[in-house]
């Protein structure tokens, strides 16, 4: 049962400088809080894996409240709910999974889901602890996620919240009511991001459709584990059986030091956005790789070997973030967001927007001090289902060239 619940009418206004700003949620942080959730007849249910604490200690609560948008000023309903343990998880286990429902007719399409963990006294939006990752999280309630009766456990069977699995590691998939099989099918990743001043009109045409690389021959039978050894994106194809239409799902297959870099090729594929074609091949066929890797950032640091190893720390340490954050259909650093990410660093403000769109500013770029801002549009498709797209602009040009040349001439990168 729920514990307190209070419908919009009771809940104070909020006013625009309250408006969360969310770049909190962009900068390092040890721990998130991520939650997935799954359709049961008339609930939604939340699952997320948490720490198990002392022995005797009381689960803790969630705070969940229901907005029209990201920017409105009225939540459509609040509650808060005790976590509970997860059916058949193990209560000796050092990660927990826990879980609480909310009526599905309190969650619309098209609304946002906000949670936040260990808050019981409920009250309205803030921008501070509110925007904490370690202790909120924020959903898009789409006709996808809210229709979608099941999850994915990985091979412990706690709940899986990355968008993609490491190669060999095994998945199974946790559903309501009847046990559905699984076929897959596979598909090569797309293309790096474009710098944000060039024209999309201007470039070739991309192709309408991914082509398959290859599929299952014959459907998973329900409950047992899948493994995915090939990298590449997998389009999971969840149901068929008692009348149950199939759900795709998209699930990304990388390497194995995913979301970081150990190999010559994992080190030099994200010097695409500071180096020409020829120079990362000239990288690529040095007799030893790495090392040409080290002596590339030895000579952007001027042959200062401290400040090489701090250029190679932050780039690679912005790679492997915008891989955490930013990663679906590809890898992260290779989306419009972790474009901007791995060069320009977090933005020092993140607004998102009724529309779904993220205006990112940052401060400073150029020389005069003004603000910059970059708009991000939502393009949602079944296999990129958190797809932003970077509205491109030419006057963008002279502040990317100058960002570039920060990271490859002995100046302070940001």
């Amino acid at each position: 049962m729920l514990l307190s619940l209070l419908g919009s009418a009771g809940a104070a206004a909020q006013t625009p400088e309250q408006r969360p700003d969310f770049a909190r949620f962009y900068q390092p942080s040890t721990s998130r809080l991520l939650v997935e959730t799954r359709r049961e007849g008339d609930s939604l249910r939340l699952l997320l894996n948490r720490p198990a604490g002392p022995a005797g200690q009381p689960l803790p609560t969630l705070r969940l409240t229901v907005w029209p948008s990201y920017d409105t000023q009225r939540p459509l309903w609040q509650a808060t709910q005790r976590l509970r343990l997860y059916p058949g998880a193990d209560p000796a286990s050092a990660v927990l999974v826990l879980t609480v429902a909310l009526p599905a007719a309190q969650a619309p399409a098209g609304a946002v889901l906000q949670v936040r963990l260990d808050q019981p006294v409920l009250n309205n939006q803030l921008t501070g602890s509110d925007q904490n990752p370690a202790t909120a999280a924020w959903l898009r309630l789409t006709p996808e996620r809210l229709a979608r009766p099941f999850v994915l456990l990985d091979s412990m069977g706690l709940v899986l919240t990355r968008p993609y699995v490491r190669s060999g590691e095994a998945v199974a998939i946790a559903g309501f009511g009847l046990g559905q099989p699984v076929r897959w099918r596979r598909y090569a990743t797309s293309a790096a991001a474009l710098p944000p001043f060039a024209d999309p009109r201007r470039q070739p045409a991309a192709p309408r459709t991914l082509g398959v690389l290859d599929s299952s021959a014959a459907a998973l039978p329900a409950g047992q584990l899948l493994r995915l050894p090939q990298q590449g994106l997998y389009a999971l194809r969840v149901g068929g059986a008692g009348g149950e239409p199939v759900r795709t799902v998209p699930l990304l297959v990388v390497e194995t030091s995913f979301p970081g870099q150990s190999t010559a090729p994992e080190l030099i594929e994200p010097l695409l956005y500071l180096t020409t074609a020829a120079e990362r091949q000239q990288l690529r066929q040095a007799a030893d790789p790495k090392r040409a890797v080290d002596q590339f950032w030895l000579a952007s640091a001027g042959g200062d070997q401290a400040r090489g190893r701090d250029y190679i720390r932050r780039y690679y340490g912005l790679v492997t973030l915008a891989n955490e954050l930013f990663t679906g259909h590809k890898a992260g650093w290779l989306t419009d967001r972790g474009l901007l990410y791995v060069v320009l660093g977090a933005p020092a403000s993140v607004r998102r927007l009724g529309t779904g769109e993220e205006r990112w500013t940052y401060d400073a770029l150029d020389r005069t001090g003004r603000a910059t801002i970059f708009t991000f549009r939502p393009r949602p498709s079944t296999l990129a289902p958190d797809n932003y797209e970077l509205v491109r602009r030419p006057e963008y040009q002279t502040l990317w060239y100058a960002a570039v040349e920060r990271w490859r001439k002995t100046l302070t990168a940001r």
